[in-house]
């Protein structure tokens, strides 16, 4: 009987530490990798290290002068040596260490084995990058970070640099507006587009920075945000006033800079610029950062008179993609489907759009209208994103690479919240004023629908 007892007490405690396990690896997979994760993974690499970089083919055949003191003391068979490794530098989501390459290897031999690594070492995914020449660093991902979305503490933030969203090596994806001045977002309904453009949103709101907005959807999306808004257009209409106003604030922004140039020739060359910001502070005109939503609506005509509407817009559009950036005007346009069929300018437009951001879409065309002039591999990872992941989106640049990445959940009260408490940062822009859209009506206050009485003695 007591045999019997022992072996309920140890079998509960077993079933309790491993459901407990299950538990956390399915519920808190950052909580299970600190218990568990990492101490396997860590005792994994060291003790399979030499081993797994001979299955691999990294190691390489040692020098005349180590195999000779090998043969001398030891007279034991020389091996193949791998790259030398660094310390091991534990993180909240994985491990990250550096090699030094051996004698005729390259970066691209490692990040070919990257596959292999992570099934040798029991990790979720490793990559690879280069340090400096001869050093590359292995960044192992203990588990799935973009299934539930944890920025990293330490974001690098500041002026026009926003971090948006979570890539898929744990490291966050920053929106720098000075590195990348215009982007393409796209994605169909529910993709989470609209919560990547709220974190851009609240992300700007306490710099100083103007922020216009045109949402063609009549406002739905960035109405909310209308306290911190320089100017709003609702509609093909007010956005036809609107960016012919903003054109020529590009102009008179040229105007400065060359104001600037025509100075004396004993001037310093670190004072002579080709953009606003080489100006003085003082003199700087504070940036602009446009958000087009639903850029489709733009296009879209009906009419002989919507179409001469509709160029006028394209063309101004491309104006401010191509010499925006010297003024510090940055444009951030987002739709459900972008491309040549939209009409005359479309593909124009789209050349000027540096950064891409393509969610989940409808078709693969609309994916290759994304990504399929910059990094063709990318298209078939948007094309793999399920409707269950909300905010999962492929980013690539015109340098080629892309990289998974999901915005985390913020919601619509959050990011308006934001932008009222940072109302007073709107700047002075008289050439915006009649565009500034009304401050929606606080929560909770009420219109009273009563007549006033006359006070009587």
């Amino acid at each position: 009987m007591s045999d019997l007892m022992t072996m309920v007490e140890v079998g509960g405690a077993v079933t309790a530490v491993g459901g407990g396990g299950a538990y956390l690896r399915a519920e808190q997979p950052a909580a299970y990798w600190s218990l568990v994760g990492l101490p396997v993974s860590t005792a994994r690499l060291l003790g399979t290290y030499a081993s797994v970089m001979d299955a691999c083919g990294l190691t390489v055949a040692p020098s005349r002068l180590r195999a000779l003191a090998v043969q001398v003391t030891t007279r034991r068979e020389v091996r193949p040596v791998p790259p030398r490794r660094g310390l091991i530098r534990p993180t909240s989501t994985g491990l990250r260490l550096r090699l030094r390459l051996a004698p005729g290897q390259e970066p691209a031999d490692v990040a070919a084995s990257a596959e292999r690594l992570r099934h040798a070492w029991g990790v979720h995914a490793v990559y690879v990058s280069e340090v400096k020449p001869g050093v590359v660093e292995l960044r192992l991902v203990g588990f799935d970070v973009l299934r539930k979305v944890r920025m990293p503490r330490k974001a690098a933030g500041g002026l026009l640099r926003v971090p948006v969203a979570l890539r898929e090596d744990a490291t966050a994806f920053v929106r720098d507006y000075r590195a990348i001045p215009h982007q393409l977002t796209l994605g169909a309904t529910l993709s989470g587009k609209s919560m990547y453009l709220r974190h851009l949103v609240a992300g700007l709101a306490p710099q100083k920075v103007a922020l216009v907005g045109i949402d063609c959807k009549r406002g739905v999306e960035l109405a909310p945000f209308a306290a911190r808004l320089s100017a709003l257009a609702t509609d093909p209409e007010q956005a036809a006033e609107l960016l012919p106003v903003l054109v020529t604030e590009m102009e008179d922004r040229y105007d400065l800079i060359k104001a600037r140039q025509g100075i004396a020739p004993s001037t310093p060359n670190e004072e002579i610029t080709s953009d606003v910001w080489g100006l003085p502070e003082a003199q700087r005109p504070v940036p602009i950062v446009l958000f087009v939503d639903e850029v489709a609506e733009l296009f879209l005509v009906a009419t002989k008179k919507d179409e001469e509407r509709r160029d006028e817009m394209v063309t101004q559009l491309i104006r401010l993609a191509q010499l925006g950036r010297a003024a510090g005007i940055y444009l951030e346009v987002c739709g459900q489907r972008f491309g040549a069929e939209l009409g005359k300018g479309a593909t124009m437009l789209r050349a000027q759009l540096t950064g891409r951001v393509c969610h989940r879409v409808n078709d693969e065309a609309s994916a290759k209208m994304a990504l399929g002039d910059i990094a063709p591999e990318a298209v078939g990872a948007v094309c793999a994103i399920a409707p269950e992941r909300p905010g999962l989106a492929v980013a690539g640049d015109t340098s080629g690479g892309w990289s998974r990445i999901r915005t985390p959940y913020l919601s619509l009260a959050d990011a308006a919240a934001v932008c009222n408490a940072n109302a007073h940062l709107v700047p002075d822009l008289p050439a915006l004023e009649r565009f500034r859209p009304a401050s929606p009506r606080p929560a909770g206050s009420a219109v009273s629908l009563a007549k006033p009485r006359p006070v009587t003695n």
